[in-house]
């Protein structure tokens, strides 16, 4: 699977990047996120390249606990995650670049490996159903930093 929406929001990259970075900010606008916490920080201290977010999601009527590691993170354009641990190999990434005169262009992108037997047979559905789901993100992220 591989998954990727933008959508336009009025507001400058960093102010978008800054909220949407924020790990403390996951469960406002990420669908399907209960908690989220820094699990393991960066060497260097806080967040950035190898800290870990354990995020706690329901997902298709299930709680999934999964840990994303920061494998990329240049503030305020993009911010790459891969999972360490959950139900099935991901990598996210986010982008915001400028776009017109002082907006936004934010994207996520969902690469997945569910597995030979679960793409062949729910493969479509599930792309349709993450694609539906990074839309309405990039909406609720467009409505709490506008």
């Amino acid at each position: 699977m591989d998954v990727t929406e933008s959508r336009y929001i009025p507001r400058p990259p960093e102010v978008v990047a800054k909220y949407a970075m924020d790990w403390r900010h996951d469960h406002e606008w990420t669908q399907g996120i209960k908690r989220a916490e820094l699990s393991s920080p960066a060497p260097g201290g806080g967040f950035g390249v190898g800290a870990e977010v354990t995020r706690t999601a329901h997902f298709l009527g299930k709680k999934i606990d999964y840990v994303l590691r920061v494998v990329a993170h240049e503030p305020p354009t993009s911010l790459e995650m891969r999972s360490v641990a959950g139900p099935f190999p991901m990598n996210v990434t986010y982008r915001f670049d400028p776009a017109f005169a002082d907006g936004t262009s934010a994207s996520i992108r969902i690469r997945g490996d569910t597995g030979r037997y679960y793409n062949r047979l729910f493969g479509p559905l599930m792309t349709r159903f993450v694609r539906a789901r990074i839309r309405k993100d990039l909406k609720d992220l467009a409505r709490h930093v506008g």
